[in-house]
């Protein structure tokens, strides 16, 4: 998908124009428009969802109207950005939206605005903050796990551990937790600030936080959205993100 979820209270449902036209991009992508409905439920009625494409708008002007960020899914991240050349695997490499989502991740961190990431958004800030990824998790570093599950979207294909004590186990109420799989990159060295809190059976990294307990700035590998209709776990990320820009 080519969008950018982010959270705005006080204001009208907007879409802001983007290449091919924002609204067309949100009706033909079925997990932004999940994800918008459980914004829409968690928060109040006066909180809109502000979804930004690529070509959409410059990230200060948008930053102005957020009280949080959320990172959505889709095609890999250039890694020109963490400094190597191109897999054979990478595929839907789009620098605009890259461009677009790393000056947001840093303007939302400069304004302390919480941050929720999901699947490519935790590859993003991740790589916004100086950390590198694995370009293509079967080949590096080599796993005999599926990534990139081939049952349904919202069936949970493998395990996660979380930290005990740590945020995202605190937001989740748990610390295992049953997710989907639907990348090849991830996360290799994580970002400045940035820990790993979560893990696949694998030990590939499946969540991270940031390294302050009074920011809210969670990523996860997995898709939660396509799992609230069944999972506790995945609607309690959705509304501690609310909870979180309406403080």
């Amino acid at each position: 998908m080519a969008d950018t979820l982010m959270l705005a209270n006080s204001r009208p449902v907007r879409f802001v124009p983007a290449a091919g036209g924002a609204i067309e991009l949100v009706g033909r992508s079925a997990a932004v428009s999940r994800v918008q409905e459980l914004i829409r439920r968690s928060a109040t009625l006066d909180t809109g969802v502000l979804i930004v494409g690529e070509g959409g708008a410059d990230a200060p002007s948008v930053a102005r109207e957020l009280h949080g960020l959320l990172l959505t899914g889709g095609g890999d991240i250039d890694p020109a950005l963490f400094g190597e050349a191109p897999h054979p695997t990478l595929y839907e490499v789009a620098p605009t939206r890259d461009a677009l989502e790393t000056a947001a991740v840093r303007l939302a961190l400069e304004r302390r605005l919480p941050i929720l990431a999901i699947c490519r958004g935790i590859q993003i800030l991740n790589v916004a903050l100086g950390g590198t990824l694995h370009q293509d998790v079967g080949t590096d570093p080599g796993t005999e796990l599926r990534h990139s599950q081939q049952a349904p979207r919202d069936q949970p294909s493998h395990k996660v551990q979380v930290a005990p004590g740590s945020r995202l186990a605190e937001v989740l109420g748990t610390d295992e937790v049953e997710v989907n799989s639907m990348h090849h990159q991830a996360v290799r060295a994580p970002g400045r600030g940035l820990v790993a809190v979560a893990w696949a059976p694998d030990q590939i990294i499946e969540g991270v936080e940031l390294d302050d307990r009074e920011r809210f700035v969670l990523a996860v590998q997995w898709h939660p959205e396509e799992l609230v209709s069944h999972s506790a776990p995945a609607r309690r990320l959705f509304s501690a993100l609310v909870d979180a820009a309406r403080a």
